[in-house]
């Protein structure tokens, strides 16, 4: 059952994204495509999940003054692996958001629970914390790109949902719709939070 808290506790309790409110720039940028959202979400597990387990495994033999400079070298590896297979199997999608791939390397996200949870636990859960991160992160940004990709253009993930007659909210598709919607999930989950005894 403990196991299990430390994927829930970094879903909700603890969403990266809704909670600590961090990593907000690619959740803005990329949120506006289904597709992008989860190549985002695809390119942040190669990076997030190997680099906990592997911070974790070499934690007893990385010097603390060393230890930023290491996380930063590690991710980077990750990050770039991901940008390859990325850009060999989802080409298109990939140059529409390369930048933000490529940026995964300084996310926030990936190197804070570095710092706060794999250099200090075992590698077993190191990979569920990393594990529930990405679950969180993606759910988030999915979610967002399900709501604004369908008000915005009137699509899902490229085909067309809405009928011909719908005109489509193009202000969804621009990066103040982003903050509009994670303001909306971030209100709901705090109500949640608060209604459990989860959120003081």
């Amino acid at each position: 059952m403990k196991k299990l808290k430390i994927i829930w506790d970094a879903i909700i309790p603890n969403n990266p994204v809704l909670i600590i409110s961090i990593g907000l720039c690619s959740v803005i940028a990329v949120s506006n495509s289904v597709k992008s959202a989860l190549l985002m979400t695809f390119v942040f597990a190669l990076v997030q999940i190997p680099s906990n387990v592997l911070i974790s495994a070499m934690r007893k033999i990385i010097p603390n003054e060393l230890r930023v400079p290491i996380f930063v070298s590690v991710i980077a590896a990750f990050t770039t692996i991901a940008a390859l297979l990325s850009r060999a199997f989802f080409n298109p999608i990939y140059q529409v958001i390369k930048l933000y791939i490529l940026l995964v390397v300084v996310n926030c996200i990936i190197i804070g629970r570095a710092e706060a949870f794999a250099y200090k636990n075992g590698i077993f859960d190191s990979l569920l914390d990393g594990i529930g991160n990405t679950i969180g992160y993606g759910l988030v940004l999915v979610t967002i790109a399900i709501g604004r990709e369908l008000i915005g253009k009137g699509t899902l993930a490229g085909i067309q949902i809405m009928p011909e007659s719908y005109q489509p909210m193009l202000l969804m598709i621009l990066p103040p719709a982003g903050f509009i919607f994670v303001g909306i999930l971030t209100g709901a989950i705090e109500t949640y939070l608060k209604q459990k005894g989860g959120k003081k």
